[in-house]
């Protein structure tokens, strides 16, 4: 069938077939010698090719079956010569046009260059949408059913042809090694962009495709092959019913969707495959891509070296830069250490050959400063008054702070959490300290939790209340939990605020429980009472049963 593509007449061969193909998409099915001559001009074929060898063609076509020769009796012939001409009419035959649509689909796919592209994904899609929706209505039109599946059918091949061109073409750029660096460096850095932007959201769409075939199978796709083959309106042939092999090749292109995106074994999908072979693909690239940036940062060899220092002294003008050239080159200089002498000299006899005496330290700076020793300035010792104020001043702040919060915190007995109501935020991680620290040990026999702070001046005595809620505010946000009672005093008994009245019961005018209550006296906490960390806090409060 391809026997036309060798030999001397190969492209003469090719020519006329690509004219009865340009024929036949202008619906003209017979052509006569003439005629395949003026065709000849329009594919492209410009050789002036004598009468005698392009009937020698024409009927070496025939005798490959390639193209069939009719006679013309529609037409009156004056002479011998214009009945020759004129009478025989040459087509192509079915073997013609498969070896003129398989050499057209050869030199497609050498010019094809493949791409991954995720619209055809989204079509896909699109289409079973559409056909699951055409399904469930019987009053749909057949013939909707047909081209909406056939141009689901063509999304699939394009997707299927795109990505074994692509993975072809990928391939063989692994393997390349292109003479052109930057070029080659150029065209992987792309190939990296474009393989990690298709990767973006692959699965997403991959499984969008999945669900979508998963709803067109509920609805039947048995149902949906018979109802396309009704709208497909195939012609009769003489050969038999052409619908059982239409049908076998549709159900052979959705098991291929299934193949892609749901296999019905359980295996992986291919688009997962693809995923992967993508993601292989852009290690590697990135790999190819280091090493040629690391060949190009990499120093020349010795021998370009040694070359190099040839052209330097063919061109140094003088003999005096010569040496200066030689010295720079090698490093070997005056020999500025003979001057010196072994610490202990005298148990180096006079006599001895450099070879058998001791080696002398050499300072590394002779060679670079003829000195061997480096003599510098004192460093300046730095003040640090200014750093000692400013921790100073920090320290009273914060402390003039920390005695702020307790006593604003300091309570004249027990009073309820909810009481508390709205608090600067540094007020509130001091309560919160606190309220992690009694949370955080057992309960005693009567139901109560004691804790203090760090240096044991600060105390909370914990109580469960009556099943209420309390809520803190912050300018930070909000916590909610159990409205426990809580009474913060000094272990020591101490009695009276740092400020005279800015106790909790006072300030606030809080209502003291009359059961279970116990009489406290009010008690200035310690300074620089250390922030405990706080993580126990909200467990705690669960398990007391607090969403905070």
């Amino acid at each position: 069938m391809f026997r036309f593509t060798t030999g001397d007449r190969a492209e003469l061969y090719s020519a006329i077939l690509q004219a009865f193909g340009a024929a036949n998409e202008r619906l003209e099915t017979a052509l006569g010698l003439d005629e395949v001559r003026a065709r000849l001009r329009t594919v492209g074929w410009l050789d002036s090719t004598h009468d005698d060898d392009l009937q020698e063609a024409l009927r070496k076509l025939r005798e490959w079956q390639l193209l069939d020769v009719v006679q013309n009796h529609a037409e009156n012939y004056r002479t011998a010569e214009e009945y020759e001409r004129r009478n025989l009419h040459y087509s192509l035959t079915r073997r013609g046009e498969a070896a003129l649509a398989g050499v057209e689909h050869a030199m497609s796919v050498l010019a094809a260059t493949g791409a991954l592209q995720t619209a055809v994904l989204e079509a896909v899609t699109d289409r079973l949408d559409e056909l699951y929706v055409l399904l469930g209505d019987p009053a749909s039109s057949d013939r909707r059913v047909f081209t909406t599946l056939h141009e689901l059918e063509g999304h699939l091949e394009a997707l299927l042809a795109n990505t074994r061109a692509f993975n072809g073409e990928l391939q063989r750029l692994l393997r390349a090694e292109g003479a052109d660096l930057a070029t080659f460096r150029e065209v992987k850095a792309a190939t990296v962009a474009y393989l990690q932007e298709f990767l973006l959201n692959l699965d997403q769409r991959g499984q969008a495709v999945a669900s979508a075939a998963q709803r067109v199978e509920q609805r039947g796709v048995r149902l949906l092959h018979e109802r396309a083959l009704c709208g497909a309106e195939l012609p009769p042939l003489a050969g038999g019913d052409p619908a059982p092999a239409w049908l076998e090749r549709r159900q052979a292109r959705w098991e291929g969707l299934r193949a892609w995106f749901l296999p019905t074994d359980g295996s992986r999908p291919r688009v997962e495959q693809l995923h992967d072979v993508a993601r292989r693909a852009i290690v590697t690239l990135l790999q190819v891509l280091d090493r040629i940036t690391e060949s190009r940062r990499r120093s020349s060899s010795a021998a370009q070296d040694f070359r190099e220092l040839a052209r330097w002294f063919a061109a140094a003008p003088t003999e005096e830069d010569l040496h200066r050239l030689w010295s720079a080159a090698s490093g070997l200089g005056p020999a500025r250490h003979a001057h010196l002498a072994h610490p202990d000299p005298e148990v180096v006899p006079p006599s001895s050959t450099w070879a058998e005496a001791p080696p002398v330290e050499v300072s590394a700076l002779l060679r670079t400063s003829g000195r061997t020793e480096r003599f510098t300035r004192t460093g300046k010792v730095r003040d640090i008054g200014g750093i000692k104020a400013a921790r100073a001043e920090r320290a009273r702040k914060e402390r003039a702070e920390l005695e702020a919060a307790w006593d604003i915190l300091g309570t004249d007995g027990p009073v309820r959490l909810s009481a508390f109501g709205s608090l600067e935020h540094a007020v509130f991680e001091r309560l919160l300290d606190l309220l992690g620290r009694a949370l955080a040990v057992r309960p005693d026999g009567s139901g109560v939790r004691r804790a203090v702070t760090s240096d044991g001046r600060v105390e909370i005595v914990l109580r469960s209340g009556d099943g209420g809620r309390a809520v803190l505010r912050t300018s930070r946000g909000r916590l909610e939990g159990p409205d426990y009672l809580v009474e913060i005093r000094s272990p020591g008994g101490r009695t009276g605020g740092p400020s005279g009245g800015g106790r909790m019961s006072e300030r606030r005018g809080l209502p003291r429980p009359e059961a279970g209550g116990e009489r406290t006296i009010e008690s200035r906490v310690g300074v620089n009472a250390p922030v405990e960390p706080r993580e126990h806090l909200p467990a705690a409060m669960a398990r007391e049963g607090a969403g905070a």
